[in-house]
């Protein structure tokens, strides 16, 4: 197991953006930077042992910050689209923006997580390395109440599991539903439809978008 840190490069404001390599014994390694706690990369053996990649990504930062599909980014405050960008909670109205072709609120606004620089802890053990995210919203900001700070963290152990889990608390009553964004194809990316592909969802309940 192993963890590396190399410069990404730099946001316009000066902010330097580190992207983390994760590596296991099997082959397996996953690559996320601190901008928007992206993961740009996955790479695993097939069963022919040849190393794919099985996300999408952009090969420099440059492209990130011209704007994307929001691959493989941490989505929040709130995933998904809140419509009209108004929600009520406890009997007061929030206003939030209509980034969604002015019509609806889309992945926590204009500045959503996906645009923030994460501040960043790598771990590595004998069967689990990783880094964990963190990032404090403030109370107000893209129009929501309570400061909320979060931590996610990615890992990799030996049984080739790549996990990423959120935590959230905050100080005040407020709406949060967290995801990541990445864009999968385990045959390889490049390699054709995902429609065959099986997915698991330990949920009791979901709602169809």
């Amino acid at each position: 197991m192993s963890v590396k840190y190399e410069l990404f490069g730099t946001t316009p404001e000066g902010e330097k953006v580190g992207k983390f390599i994760l590596n296991n014994s099997k082959g397996i390694t996953a690559t996320i930077m601190s901008l928007g706690g992206t993961v740009i990369s996955l790479k695993m053996p097939d069963r022919e042992g040849e190393i794919k990649e099985v996300t999408l990504g952009f090969d420099n930062l440059q492209q990130y910050l011209a704007g994307h599909s929001y691959f493989g980014a941490a989505i929040g405050r709130f995933a998904n689209r809140i419509a009209k960008g108004v929600f009520q909670l406890d009997g007061v109205r929030y206003y939030l923006a209509r980034n969604d072709h002015g019509l609806n609120h889309l992945h926590g606004g204009n500045k959503g997580f996906d645009k923030v620089v994460w501040q960043a802890e790598s771990f590595k053990g004998n069967t689990l390395t990783g880094v964990a995210f963190s990032y404090l919203s403030s109370d107000g900001e893209e129009g929501y109440p309570g400061n909320l700070r979060v931590t996610i963290t990615y890992s990799l152990n030996e049984d080739n599991e790549f996990k990423i889990e959120y935590d959230a608390q905050t100080d005040k009553p407020t709406i949060v539903n967290l995801t990541n964004h990445t864009y999968w194809n385990l045959a390889g990316a490049g390699s054709g439809t995902i429609m065959n592909h099986q997915l698991t969802l330990k949920s009791k309940k979901y709602l169809p978008v």
